[in-house]
Order: C-alpha cells, then sequence, then structure tokens
C-alpha cells in the first residue's frame, strides 16, 4: 500500500488538469474520447448528460459525507478497500483490470479521491479522466506523456508500507 505523507499533501491541493467552472465547459472536451471519472458527484451530472464513463470510481460520499446523487453503476463493479490518503495494490489492479474490460465500476469502501494518479498513468493516450475539485469545478486531464510523466512524478512522493 503506498500512503502519502502529511507533509507531501500540499502537492496535491492544484487542480491536476484543466479546471472547469461546470460541466457544461468540459462537454465539448469530450467527443469521441474514452471518459473515466473518479467521484459520484463528476459521474452522476456526467452520466445526467447522457455519457456513461467507460470507468467510474465512486465511495458513495461527497467531501466526506454521503452523496444525495449517486451515481448508476454500469456494467461490472468491483469493490476494493482503499483508506484515506492511500492508494492500494488492490485499487491499483482494479483500475488496471478496468482499462481494459470496460464499463467498469469501482465502487471504494473509503476514500478515491487518489485513484486519479494510478488511472491517469493506466489510461490511454488521448483519453480523460474527469473528477471533482471541491468547491470549484470539475478537473479535466487529458491523458498523454505529460499526464503519465507527472502522475509518475506524483507517485513518487508516496511511501510503501507493508508488503
Amino acid at each position: 500500500m503506498l500512503v502519502l505523507p502529511r507533509e507531501s499533501r500540499k502537492l496535491f491541493k492544484d487542480p491536476f488538469g484543466t479546471l472547469h467552472r461546470d460541466m457544461n465547459t468540459v462537454l465539448p472536451e469530450l467527443a469521441g474520447r474514452i471518459v473515466y471519472t473518479v467521484g459520484d458527484v463528476v459521474t452522476h451530472n456526467l452520466q445526467k448528460n447522457g455519457i456513461t464513463p467507460a470507468i467510474a470510481v465512486v465511495d458513495g460520499q461527497t467531501m466526506r459525507s454521503p452523496c444525495s446523487r449517486m451515481p448508476e453503476l454500469s456494467g461490472e463493479c468491483i469493490r476494493v478497500k482503499n483508506p484515506p490518503g492511500t492508494i492500494t495494490d488492490d485499487l491499483v489492479k482494479a483500475l488496471t483490470y478496468a482499462v481494459d474490460h470496460p464499463p467498469v465500476t469501482i465502487m471504494v469502501d473509503g476514500e478515491e479521491d487518489l485513484a486519479v494518479i494510478p488511472l491517469v498513468i493506466a489510461a490511454p493516450p488521448s483519453s480523460v479522466v474527469l473528477y471533482g475539485q471541491p468547491r470549484e469545478g470539475i478537473v479535466l486531464r487529458t491523458i498523454d506523456d505529460g499526464a503519465k510523466a507527472a502522475a509518475k512524478e506524483l507517485l513518487m512522493q508516496f511511501a510503501r508500507v507493508g508488503t
């Protein structure tokens, strides 16, 4: 399991992609692309606009409170444990599997926020990852070599614990 040290958490406050204020500005960017989502609200809002993500990573929470807009689950559903501030090996395995077998919903027991990092690494070029930036909007990250390198750089901030 990878654990994000407290002193590195500030690196994850800024958007890891382009910040959009609402879904209407995101939708034109999605045409013809494979779309992945991390977060219940962004997944729900995308589905409300007629787009089902190839992978949806959700935890039933929004800003650490129960989510009242639970998205509809599509395709296979994989359940994984992922405590806050971590990226578990099971989460990484589920994301890698899901990229090759869409559509998949990954239901996280714990916290899904950091799933963006391994998802960007696993996702194919030209696909997009969407996630919510609390109180600010939606972050869109187009997958290219730069995105993968930046995600790997962020992953180096984590400490491995256990086996």
